[in-house]
């Protein structure tokens, strides 16, 4: 989940084009960047740092260097160890995710020396440099032993070699000036006007210079904050969630409870929720959705964009676009400070597994971190339920990154992949907006619905002013690019085919997707706020996110009443390793939090 980049030249770099180069790099990932360079005078030198790209390449020395590749990072796996990565005489750089590291240690019959799984790569590309045909048994080894996403650049000095090599397809290569570019992407080659630009399919092998002297690298770390923060299975500080069963009055066709806003019970005890629903309607919807594609007339892979978080109904409605519908997209991941690693593993396993293109696009994470601890701090400081969804406002500058890839793609088609039974009114309609029945999208779009619901929120910033904060520029500047901004060649897949649990778990354990181990369901666990939020809605409000989504299923037919009150007393149990690793991102006590929104005051009367 990093960017990759590099130049190979008889002559000397140009300093200008290897700064955009690694400027544009920048944005899949700000963690950590590192540099391996050779120049005549210095033979090959090498520069690990806890800092961005383009302050690395701006302090190196970059004079009469022949060749280098960069690397841009975004924190997965290994903090302690920055890339490149060095072992044995080799020199790696890598964006993606191998899952299977351990594996591959005991079938080399080697140990690691670093935390990172990239140093894999090394060991790999050392055990079979030898053999004939080196660089394919390379390669070779490389398919049959990596799973998950794996784009590289492999550096044998000594052998004067230089492997790329991808199973995604997620590296590009071109030409300039008789010099050999590569990128994790293709638009930057096109504006730096190379020419005969390429996606690698497998691997290129190229020369570089020849040198049996290791690699001299220098390291600057200055990281203060931590990245990763450990995810705990249990502790005696569980007990500090509660987990109460009220009882509160359902509608007796769904299963919402009496503290749901706007509700309204007839004289039967059905819902306004229920007697306003549509079902779904999907006749002929494959052969429209096919239409769609068809006119869009496709193009070698870059003709769809799909925006891809790793949750369980993006990876269901990938599987559908590669193996049902034959469309290769490109997929777009943003990483906003609140994607967990095991979101991060199932895109590295789906992409890897289906041979799709991946960008990530990484904000500034410790910035973002800061922004959503301002908000809870805030939110504490005077809590309202109808607040609470400022927690999820740095994530809706989505949208905003969905349109500059289709411009440096040249396309407009966007596919997404959003459950039509997540439309959660309860969290706007705590603010005091009430339900549109009639709206189709699971989030409410227009400038009119925009300026009220905004209304209701300045309303709360004057009763709290804490919320006047830093953040506040990113928070109504998401919800522009989300809510207000036209959408143009935007489609939701499910809007045509049908979504059904059962299908998608099945789907899901097709490809041995990962699931949590502190929760039986698999929604929601990509998300590192979600199991916080739902924590404080169900203490406070006696319900959450689940208690609608099953109420939906039941009016699509899909589960029985019986059996979604019986889910959501399963589902709505505290999730602690997700809620602790949050509070810990934040830098935040857990113990404190949990404790002040246990104290709130519950919006609930039991019967």
């Amino acid at each position: 989940m990093c960017g990759i980049f590099g130049v190979i030249s008889s002559e000397y770099v140009n300093r200008k084009d290897l700064l955009y180069l690694g400027i544009t790099s920048k944005r899949r990932g700000r963690d950590s960047s590192g540099v391996v360079s050779f120049s005549k005078k210095s033979g090959y030198i090498g520069v690990r740092a806890d800092e961005t790209i383009d302050k690395t390449l701006r302090s190196a020395d970059l004079n009469n260097v022949s060749f280098i590749m960069g690397h841009s990072r975004l924190i997965t796996d290994g903090l302690t160890d920055n890339q490149p990565v060095y072992r044995d005489n080799v020199c790696v750089i890598h964006n993606g995710i191998i899952l299977n590291t351990s594996e591959i240690w005991d079938k080399l019959g080697l140990r690691p020396q670093q935390s990172i799984d990239t140093e894999v790569l090394a060991a790999i590309a050392n055990t079979y440099a030898c053999e004939t045909n080196g660089a394919e048994a390379i390669v070779n080894a490389l398919d049959k032993y990596c799973k998950g996403s794996v784009s590289c650049a492999i550096a044998i000095p000594h052998k004067g070699w230089l492997i790329l090599y991808t199973n995604t397809g997620s590296l590009y290569y071109g030409h300039k000036n008789d010099q050999v570019y590569f990128h994790s992407e293709s638009y930057p080659l096109k504006k730096l006007h190379c020419y005969n630009i390429q996606k690698l399919e497998r691997f290129k092998l190229y020369d570089i210079p020849v040198s049996s002297n290791k690699v001299k690298f220098t390291a600057r770390n200055t990281r203060r904050y931590n990245m990763i923060p450990s995810l705990e299975v249990d502790s005696q500080k569980s007990r500090f969630l509660e987990f109460n069963l009220p009882d509160l009055r359902r509608c007796s066709k769904c299963i919402l409870p009496s503290t749901m806003p706007f509700i309204v019970f007839d004289d039967s005890g059905v819902c306004n929720y229920c007697n306003n629903y549509k079902a779904k309607n999907y006749a002929n919807g494959r052969k429209r959705f096919t239409e769609i594609l068809e006119s869009v007339q496709l193009s070698s892979g870059n003709g769809c964009i799909f925006p891809f978080s790793g949750g369980r109904d993006s990876t269901y409605a990938l599987h559908l676009l590669v193996e049902k519908f034959n469309i290769r997209p490109v997929t777009m991941t943003y990483d906003w400070g609140m994607v967990t690693d095991l979101a991060r593993r199932n895109v590295s396993r789906m992409c890897s597994r289906l041979g799709v293109e991946n960008i990530i696009v990484a904000d500034n994470i410790e910035r973002k971190r800061l922004n959503i601890k301002k908000n809870l701090v805030a939110w504490l400081a005077k809590p309202h339920l109808g607040m609470l969804n400022i927690l999820m406002a740095g994530d809706k500058h989505f949208f905003r990154h969905i349109e500059t890839l289709k411009q440096e793609l040249g396309t407009n088609l966007n596919i997404w992949g959003m459950n039509p039974l997540e439309v959660t009114h309860f969290k706007a309609g705590f603010l005091g907006f009430p339900p549109d029945f009639n709206h189709k999208q699971v989030f409410y779009t227009g400038l009119k619905n925009q300026f009220h619901y905004q209304f209701l929120r300045a309303k709360q910033f004057v009763d709290n002013p804490r919320y006047l904060n830093l953040s506040l520029y990113d928070t109504f500047s998401g919800e522009f690019y989300r809510s207000i901004q036209p959408k143009i060649g935007f489609h939701n897949i499910f809007d045509y085919v049908s979504w059904k649990e059962d299908d998608v778990e099945h789907v899901l354990d097709l490809y041995d997707w990962e699931r949590a181990l502190d929760t039986t369901t698999s929604w929601r666990i990509g998300d590192g706020t979600a199991a916080f939020y739902n924590y404080v809605y169900y203490t406070v409000a006696g319900f959450s996110e689940f208690d609608t989504f099953r109420s939906n299923q039941i009016r699509e037919g899909h589960i029985t009443r019986e059996k979604a009150l019986e889910f959501v007393r399963t589902e709505n149990k505290p999730r602690y390793s997700n809620i602790k690793w949050y509070l810990d991102t934040l830098e935040l006590d857990f113990t404190e939090i949990v404790s002040r929104v246990n104290s709130l005051p519950k919006v609930y009367e039991t019967y």
